[in-house]
């Protein structure tokens, strides 16, 4: 098994897969299962990856598909794409998350006025916040908190309002908000209690591996890890990879 994050891994952040990319990723799926997981929702797996890469029935069944953090798990069987399960926020839970996330950021001067669409989002197991909306320009979301100062204030200050539910960094700009526990661990933990595959026949593939980072989780688990800086750098490991595996 090979576990991929998505942004700036397989492809630069809420972007397409390259052509490059989606071919390797094919070749991969020809002599390995093919994991990958993101806090991106499930529209965004559609339009990044699915929509991207040709390969047939058989080669999408290799492949298992996390959204939000694996508290959804998609599989391609008899077909079609099913939800293997879904962990969802009560109405509540959201709710509460969404207010205060606008309330601290408001504080805080971080809610912008210029934005490119919507600054949260509910995926139903998980919250997210993005400073500069959702398809904000890559050069404008790392403009915007360089140091990484801006979100965690703004990260503190609602999981002092949130104390029952998980709040943490995202991605550049973004803060998510799911069930306490909930990261890339826990996601690559239910993989494994699914498929049978055991952490030491996994390799994890992120650009986020570093302490602190959104990838970081994954280390604790006892899986191989690669770090990367971004698609190009993946895309070159994966057509390595399909060089030493058995087809």
């Amino acid at each position: 098994m090979v576990a991929f994050d998505l942004d700036d891994t397989l492809a630069p952040s809420k972007s397409p897969i390259p052509p490059r990319m989606a071919s390797a990723l094919v070749e991969l799926l020809a002599c390995a299962d093919v994991c990958i997981i993101s806090g991106g929702n499930v529209t965004q797996f559609e339009r990044q990856v699915l929509d991207q890469i040709v390969a047939g029935h058989e080669a999408l069944e290799h492949l298992h598909l996390m959204p939000t953090c694996g508290t959804r798990y998609l599989r391609f069987q008899d077909g079609a794409w099913v939800t293997v399960y879904a962990h969802d926020l009560t109405d509540d839970e959201r709710n509460g998350a969404i207010a205060s996330l606008r309330d601290r950021a408001e504080e805080l001067g971080l809610w912008e006025t210029e934005t490119w669409g919507d600054i949260i989002e509910d995926r139903g197991s998980q919250i997210t916040f993005s400073a500069l909306g959702q398809e904000a320009p890559i050069e404008a979301k790392r403009a915007w908190d360089p140091d990484g100062s801006k979100k965690e204030a703004l990260r503190a200050a609602v999981a002092d309002d949130l104390p029952e539910l998980e709040v943490r960094s995202g991605g550049s700009t973004s803060i998510d908000i799911t069930r306490t526990g909930v990261d890339k661990a826990f996601g690559i933990t239910r993989l494994s209690e699914y498929t049978g595959v055991d952490f030491a026949d996994m390799v994890f593939v992120g650009d986020r591996l570093d302490k602190g980072g959104n990838d970081y989780p994954v280390v604790a688990l006892g899986c191989k890890t690669v770090a990367v800086r971004n698609w190009e750098d993946t895309a070159e490991l994966v057509e390595k990879l399909v060089e030493c595996f058995p087809v």
